[in-house]
């Protein structure tokens, strides 16, 4: 996860690069075509058939997968990186939501409530660190960097969810990924079709290739990660990312953040941390866990 978390960063780089000159449609739909190449190769090497039991879990997991690109590609050609990372990385808050609700829905009465008091605290906490995170950009079409920001770790906690209930299917990482990818493609280019691309022929389109590259192996890391390693260790080791962004951002692109976005991008990693456990202790298990 920790060097998923660095090529995750890196890839950010290059995309901050590469959105000069092409939309977000268009280097998903790169990033995916790259990705399908390597995967197809990687599969074959491996011995891996790309035939799948489970094509529906596939297909929610592209279309949420998807969208989550789509917007934290968007948000990172707009924002700081490492305010765009760091809205990304909400998806742990964005989990212990989800799981909370589905708890009090599912045992009625003011006991559950008492329960998850804590659980429902550190949810509370995380959104207030992002109000303070987007209070310094939220103007402009910053505004809509910052919403898409949000939706990326709104997705992003959805397409985790699937990523697990894939790698319990029996599912190995390289078909997975290889859906993913091949899913984005389609979105991206189909994108373009609709709104119009440019043309390849022009410094900025170097960076296309490192975009797929540097996605494609940290989403193998991540998908690994989550497959065979500790669920609380994994999730937490994933806020790696948000300290190569901010190194990348102040290096590379001068990026100076004000006091109250750093205060806000530490309550957020320190609400993810905390719902971490929380939610592994305070939430019992619920049916759709257990068929998932």
């Amino acid at each position: 996860m920790v060097l998923g978390a660095f090529l995750f960063a890196s890839m950010g780089v290059c995309i901050k690069f590469a959105s000069a000159h092409f939309h977000s449609f268009e280097v998903v739909g790169y990033r995916g075509l790259i990705g399908v190449i390597f995967l197809a190769v990687l599969a074959r090497l491996r011995g891996v058939p790309l035939a799948t039991r489970v094509p529906g879990m596939h297909l929610w997991r592209t279309i949420v997968g998807t969208l989550s690109l789509l917007a934290w590609f968007y948000a990172i050609a707009q924002l700081p990186l490492a305010t765009a990372m760091t809205l990304n990385y909400m998806s742990s808050v964005w989990v212990a939501a989800f799981l909370l609700g589905g708890a009090l829905l599912w045992q009625r009465g003011a006991q559950p409530w008492r329960d998850q008091a804590p659980l429902f605290a550190t949810v509370l906490i995380g959104f207030g660190g992002v109000a303070l995170v987007l209070r310094p950009t939220f103007d402009g079409t910053a505004a809509l960097g910052g919403l898409a920001g949000l939706l990326s770790g709104l997705t992003s906690a959805l397409a985790y969810l699937q990523v697990a209930a894939l790698a319990r299917a029996g599912e190995p990482e390289t078909r997975t990924v290889f859906y993913f990818s091949l899913g984005a493609t389609a979105a991206g280019f189909a994108g373009t079709a609709v709104i119009g691309g440019h043309g390849l022929w022009t410094p900025q389109a170097a960076w296309l290739l490192p975009i797929g590259l540097f996605a494609v192996l940290g989403q193998l890391c991540m998908t690994r990660a989550y497959a065979s390693g500790a669920t609380l260790v994994v999730a937490n080791l994933q806020y790696f990312g948000i300290a190569f962004a901010a190194l990348y951002g102040w290096i590379i692109f001068d990026d100076r953040l004000p006091l109250i976005g750093w205060l806000g991008m530490l309550l957020i990693v320190g609400s993810g941390v905390a719902a971490t456990f929380l939610r592994e202790r305070a939430v019992p298990k619920l049916p759709a866990e257990e068929h998932a």
